[in-house]
């Protein structure tokens, strides 16, 4: 028998991160120790050579994480046409997919789309994007975006997120909002537990968005330049770590532990 959620569950939020390189397997006790689940690329990150979380799935949920997977998607330079730019996302989310399985997630798992680029989205990028997520749809897993919540002031205050939903005709996609200004965002901070909890992912702009970067590591000056509670070196570092580590992530609110719905335990 299903049983109804609380009140307090339908509007509970929980603290997350994302980071390009994974963090080692000795740094996930303590990590887990703020944090409820953990950004985990299926390819490589934007500027990587290479994927460090290739092969870590399982150590990640024996720590007691849930998961946000992410696809690095292509940039605008790359797509060239409407057509080129349909077929590469067609063939980007069957790799995506295929990496997932064999990452072992499970089916109707959601796959965030890493679309670094905002403002309005080109004809070729939204082709894109939705031949992305119609075929991630038809593998069997759900398909998520990761895009700009930040109005585009060079390009008539478009938000990125709003844009795509607007021209996505009815398909489910489930929305990660990147927006690291002050405010809204309260900067480098890890409020857990009452009376400080984390923000809801819809004070980030996006009022349907399901998850909120709302701090990135280096602080970006350009946008976050308010937020004052960064290291000196402009990075956000999390609590319990050994300053040694240098270990700096983005920081995320989500309105699950398993953003993803990830874990198979």
């Amino acid at each position: 028998m299903q049983v109804e959620a609380t009140a307090q569950e339908r509007t509970a939020t929980y603290l997350g991160f994302d980071r390009n390189t994974y963090p080692g397997d000795a740094n996930l006790k303590a990590l887990h120790q703020t944090f409820s689940y953990i950004g985990y690329w299926l390819n490589n990150p934007p500027g990587e050579r290479m994927n460090t979380w290739t092969g870590h799935r399982a150590a990640v949920e024996s720590a007691g994480f849930g998961f946000l997977v992410l696809f690095n998607g292509r940039l605008s330079a790359e797509l060239k046409s409407v057509a080129k730019a349909a077929k590469l996302g067609n063939s980007d989310a069957q790799a995506a997919a295929a990496a997932a399985r064999r990452e072992g997630f499970p089916a109707r798992a959601v796959i965030f789309l890493d679309q670094e680029q905002g403002g309005r989205m080109l004809p070729e990028q939204k082709a894109y994007i939705y031949a992305w997520v119609d075929a991630v749809t038809a593998t069997g897993f759900r398909a998520g975006v990761y895009c700009s919540g930040i109005p585009a002031k060079d390009d008539d205050n478009v938000v990125t997120a709003e844009d795509i939903r607007r021209s996505a005709a009815g398909r489910q996609i489930i929305y990660w909002a990147i927006n690291d200004a002050c405010p809204p965002a309260p900067g480098c901070s890890f409020p857990v537990s009452p009376p400080a909890h984390p923000p809801s992912p819809a004070q980030s702009g996006v009022p349907f968005a399901e998850v909120w970067q709302f701090a990135q590591s280096p602080r970006r000056k350009d946008v976050a330049a308010h937020c004052s509670n960064y290291s000196r070196d402009g990075n956000c570092y999390p609590p319990g770590m050994p300053a040694a580590q240098r270990l700096h992530l983005d920081v995320d609110s989500a309105t699950s532990p398993d953003p993803s719905n990830g874990r198979t335990h």
